[in-house]
């Protein structure tokens, strides 16, 4: 059994890789066999169809939402605290996988699937749903102006991140991901801090 599970996740992973450097027009499960050294008979004993194992890269792309979210929530932190962490936490994760932001960068070609834009859309709503909820809390706690719209400040968020990780790989990685994402976060942040006297 342990097997049979290795071998899914390692599958999931080869076509991540195969996406990474090929698009996802580049994924077919000829390719996923030739790099697993298997039969394309072996990866259908784990997945129906080609869609199934998408569906697993999707699902390995967001495993880690509801730890971070948890975490955050353990942690007690205040809202900007919360945001700068869960910012962080992604600028991290993708820094030290560069292959996996090849997902977050093609979104709208997983969207236009009807079997996996649900998946997408999900995934989606769950981490501006966080962003949006931290920029009202923090806003409520007098963190942010109060004239700020909040879903409009939380898309500058989400955008600022997939705006540089995209900046990312088309430069080949060549600088901090981490560095770059939180630097340009607080300089936004700050923007919108009240001005105490």
């Amino acid at each position: 059994m342990e097997a049979l599970l290795h071998r899914k996740e390692s599958i999931i992973l080869t076509a991540v890789e195969i996406i990474h450097e090929l698009g996802i027009q580049g994924l077919s499960t000829r390719e996923i066999a030739r790099r697993q050294e298997i039969s394309e008979g072996a990866i259908f004993k784990h997945f129906k169809n080609k869609n199934e194992i998408l569906l697993g890269v999707l699902e390995h792309y967001s495993q880690y939402d509801t730890d971070i979210i948890e975490s955050i929530a353990m942690k007690s932190l205040k809202p900007i605290e919360a945001i700068k962490y869960f910012v962080r936490a992604y600028a991290e994760y993708y820094e030290n996988y560069p292959a996996i932001t090849a997902i977050a960068q093609a979104y709208d070609v997983f969207s236009c699937d009807p079997k996996l834009a649900w998946k997408i859309k999900d995934i989606f709503d769950i981490r501006n749903q966080f962003i949006v909820k931290m920029v009202g809390e923090a806003q409520a706690a007098g963190e942010i102006l109060p004239h700020v719209n909040i879903e409009n400040l939380s898309d500058v968020i989400v955008g600022l991140c997939n705006s540089i990780c995209l900046k990312w790989r088309l430069n080949h990685f060549n600088f901090s991901l981490k560095e770059r994402t939180l630097s340009t976060l607080e300089m936004i942040l700050s923007a919108f801090f009240p001005v105490h006297e």
